[in-house]
């Protein structure tokens, strides 16, 4: 999968280099050379240019990527502007848009953006998360439903997940194991094991209740 990364902050930047880690092919650009000369050997193309036509794009075949994120977000004008001519001229498949307001959001979905996305406070709502309930990880899949992780608690240790019957018990599923960082899915004869770290599904309020219960241990 192609994929182009335009504006390379402390968002773009890690964005970038972790696609490009990921087996992806990626473009950076931004119009700093000395964020450009950093990057170069951590994606398959860096580009020094600031991005202020549908010809500086159509020079790089822009056109042709699977995904292209605008990844800037305190130059709201410009990054608007990449939007629009990415969608409205390039026809570009998917376009997703760093966002740094509500208005800013609005304009971005209205000239074309595909997801807009804020970094930062989806950052501070997992790390909420994260610091509210005793769980190694909590992703958050919809507004109310989510998965995470959890050191099984004592008294699952020994049983089936048919013994515990979690859907009954708390109204969540466990659906996996984490061993050495795979997610390996459980038959119900399963048997849990001390220290397994379970990954269960459900709703916040559920997951939440589960958490509460593990503290009391």
């Amino acid at each position: 999968m192609k994929c182009t990364v335009i504006g390379l902050g402390r968002f773009g930047y890690q964005l970038a280099t972790s696609l490009a880690d990921q087996g992806m092919e990626v473009m950076a650009i931004d119009s700093n050379e000395s964020i450009i000369a950093a990057i170069r050997d951590k994606v398959t193309q860096a580009v020094c240019l600031r991005v202020t036509s549908e010809d500086s794009l159509l020079t790089l075949g822009i056109e042709d990527m699977d995904i292209v994120v605008v990844a800037m977000g305190e130059d709201f004008a410009q990054s608007i502007l990449i939007t629009a001519l990415l969608k409205k001229q390039l026809h570009v498949k998917n376009v997703i848009a760093r966002a740094v307001s509500s208005i800013h959001e609005s304009i971005l979905m209205l000239v074309g953006a595909d997801r807009v996305v804020f970094p930062e406070q989806d950052l501070g709502i997992k790390l909420a998360n994260n610091l509210s309930f005793s769980l190694i990880e909590f992703f958050q899949v919809t507004e109310k439903f989510a998965l995470t992780e959890i050191i099984a608690p004592k008294n699952f240790v020994g049983k089936t997940i048919s013994n515990l019957n979690l859907k009954k018990s708390h109204q969540v599923s466990c659906i996996g194991v984490n061993i050495d960082e795979e997610i390996n899915l459980l038959e119900p004869d399963y048997v849990i094991q001390a220290g397994d770290k379970l990954l269960i599904a459900g709703n916040n309020d559920k997951l939440a209740n589960l958490a509460k219960e593990k503290d009391k241990e």
